[in-house]
């Protein structure tokens, strides 16, 4: 039996001048050090989310799919540089099937409709009705 220590807030090569480790190489850490879970938060995207969950259960790991997003703070309509530069990172992650899809349209909204520094939290109580929201700020 792993330890009851999950990582959720792990980034992969999919997190462009971020992350370091290819799937693989994180899986085999993970099984090194016995753990049971682990969750791929890449900024931005899931690129790495059909890979991972596919390599993790061949592995007998638990796959918890997620993402970091960065939240403006007003409206993806409101496009001010200087403005926005202040950076508020959010780890969204997928509790069940429809969490999933839920981050992947609020993903596709905010590339095509919001995305030129950071993305907007207009819409994310919205979308996260179904999304476990993890914050330093909040008590678990």
């Amino acid at each position: 039996m792993g330890q009851s220590f999950t990582h959720l807030h792990v980034h992969s090569h999919y997190s462009l001048l971020d992350g370091l480790p290819k799937i693989d190489q994180l899986l085999d850490r993970v099984q090194e050090l016995t753990m049971n879970s682990v969750a791929l938060t890449d900024h931005g995207n899931l690129y790495g989310a059909v890979e991972f969950y596919k390599k993790a259960k061949a592995k007998g790991i638990k796959p918890i799919l997620g993402c970091e997003i960065y939240l403006a703070f007003e409206s993806m309509a409101d496009k001010r540089p200087g403005v926005d530069d202040t950076i508020y990172h959010l780890i969204l992650l997928a509790k069940n099937e429809k969490g999933y899809q839920n981050i992947v349209k609020l993903l596709t909204r905010a590339h095509l409709d919001g995305f030129y520094y950071i993305y907007s939290a207009k819409g994310i109580i919205i979308w996260s009705c179904r999304i476990i929201r993890i914050s330093k700020n909040k008590k678990q």
